[in-house]
């Protein structure tokens, strides 16, 4: 019998590749229950197997308190009484009673049985999840177990993994026994057990398939900088070679193409776009758009936008079908991107220096040989007219001193009557003092806060960044300077908390 035990230890530890400490502990645990049964549950109950020859022993635990507690009474022993049987115990022992060995009848038999399956089924479960959370972010390959709505469990050998439908690639279909290959992207310890998650539309699935057929990027001479997938349908990734000699795109390529062509295949003909990456924003978006032809780029760094222009037979092929092209370069380069034709770059272009010359034309009082000299050499406001020094001004060609020091003059007292009159507004508006005092608001702004009925510090500290953009005009403000005022705001909210815990 002692023998069997341990027989039957090593098989299941082969068998379920688990760890023949961990069988031997859950069949300790089914000796305690059934000890626990024949003795009494309120008694601790330890069990022993000898991991040699397989004897096993039960024991009755007793620890020495100086205060007895009630519910655990049958558990306990006090000092006094244990210093007449042994004049050296103090609090804290533990003392162990051998009690005679438990038979092991049907019932018995079948309720080890039981604590020992799930016991070794908690084992596993461990082994898989430490077995697997060190494995996300790889490519492995399984066959198809099961089939149910579309979503499919896969055998990946001594574990099973979950690919949910909207993680496979589109029009695909799998079978019972179909050999798979997916990306493993998460995995998590539930209550049912770990849970393996697969995909074949993640972006990285595609960067994972390209470093098993390139060994370049294998082995780290190029790199992989960035992926934007539709999956099944068309893919833009971006690479970078650490070798001068080695051309990124030629090697990804293949001889005759045959690298990408396995990668193409392995999902289902999605068309790849393979780019040169650049740390220089502009050319890296003029790459990702590829391969329509851009003519013109202007950036916003303070909005993280991006206007491209592009010749009027390149709209449709900048833009793609149904948007694809231009969605997948925003999301390989992380810049919104807005098109433009030449045409309309070149009209609003146009439009936005006649406005700028009527605007100097009118605020500084001046013809419009100057409203546009000023324009030329890169003023877009008064208040950059204002804020440049006499000697800025004077290095114009053509203005001297004199000049200069007249257009900041006239910049200067504009800017103060148009802060005065927007204040008048503001104070006809409601708009409080308080919000006034918030710094970051130009005069104007507080007057267009006015007329969309934004007028305390609670109506500010109410909104989120983006609705206070949205609230003042596109390009009125960065989100980061939106939310320090709306945090600015809320300052009153927390005010009094200090005198409140005094």
């Amino acid at each position: 019998m002692m023998t069997e035990m341990l027989q039957v230890a090593d098989v299941v530890a082969r068998e379920k590749n688990i760890d023949r400490e961990e069988v031997l502990d859950a069949m300790e645990q089914a000796i305690v229950k059934l000890g626990k049964a024949k003795y009494g549950p309120e008694l601790d109950i330890r069990a022993t197997i000898d991991r040699k020859t397989g004897n096993m022993r039960l024991f009755r635990a007793t620890t020495v308190v100086e205060a007895i507690e009630e519910e655990l009474a049958a558990q306990q022993v006090i000092l006094k009484d244990a210093l007449k049987v042994n004049p050296e115990a103090k609090a804290g022992d533990v003392w162990l009673e051998e009690l005679p060995p438990v038979e092991f009848g049907r019932i018995g038999a079948q309720q080890a049985k039981q604590v020992i399956v799930q016991k070794v089924r908690d084992a596993e479960r461990a082994r898989m999840y430490l077995e697997y959370k060190d494995r996300v972010n790889e490519v492995i390959n399984g066959s198809v177990k099961r089939v149910e709505y579309g979503n499919v469990t896969v055998d990946l050998g001594r574990a099973e993994g979950f690919l949910r439908r909207d993680e496979l690639l589109q029009r695909e279909h799998y079978k019972v026994g179909d050999r798979i290959r997916a990306f493993i992207y998460d995995v998590r310890q539930e209550q049912r057990g770990p849970q393996i998650f697969l995909s074949r539309s993640h972006p990285m699935f595609m960067a994972k398939l390209f470093a098993q057929e390139v060994p370049e990027i294998y082995d780290g001479i190029i790199e992989i900088k960035a992926v934007a997938r539709d999956p099944g349908s068309r893919a833009k990734i971006a690479v970078l070679s650490h070798d001068n000699s080695i051309d990124p795109i030629g090697a990804c390529v293949g001889m005759r193409g045959s690298r990408v062509q396995a990668v193409v295949q392995e999902l289902q003909g999605e068309k790849i776009d393979i780019i040169p990456w650049s740390s220089d924003p502009a050319t890296f978006v003029v790459n990702a758009l590829a391969p329509a032809e851009v003519s013109k780029v202007v950036l916003d760094d303070e909005n993280n936008r991006i206007e491209v222009a592009v010749p009027d037979d390149q709209l449709s092929l900048a833009i793609g079908r149904r948007g694809q092209n231009v969605r997948l370069a925003s999301m390989l380069t992380g810049w919104d991107i807005d098109i433009l034709t030449e045409a309309e770059e070149s009209e609003r272009r146009t439009r936005e220096f006649n406005d700028r010359s009527a605007l100097f034309t009118k605020a500084l009082e001046v013809d419009e040989v100057i409203a546009q000299l000023l324009i030329t050499e890169g003023f877009t406001q008064v208040e950059e007219i204002a804020s440049a020094g006499v000697e800025e001004l004077a290095s114009i060609e053509g203005f001297d001193e004199a000049i200069a020091g007249e257009l900041h003059s006239r910049a200067t007292a504009w800017l103060e009557a148009e802060a005065a009159e927007s204040d008048r507004k503001r104070r006809e508006l409601g708009v409080s003092d308080e919000v006034a005092a918030l710094d970051g608001f130009k005069p104007s702004q507080l007057v267009t806060l006015g007329e969309k009925g934004i007028k305390t510090l609670d109506d500010v500290a109410d909104l989120a960044g983006d609705e206070l953009i949205e609230a003042l005009g596109p390009g009125s403000m960065g989100l980061e300077q939106a939310n320090t005022i709306i945090m600015a705001a809320r300052a009153h909210w927390f005010g009094d908390e200090p005198n409140a815990a005094a």
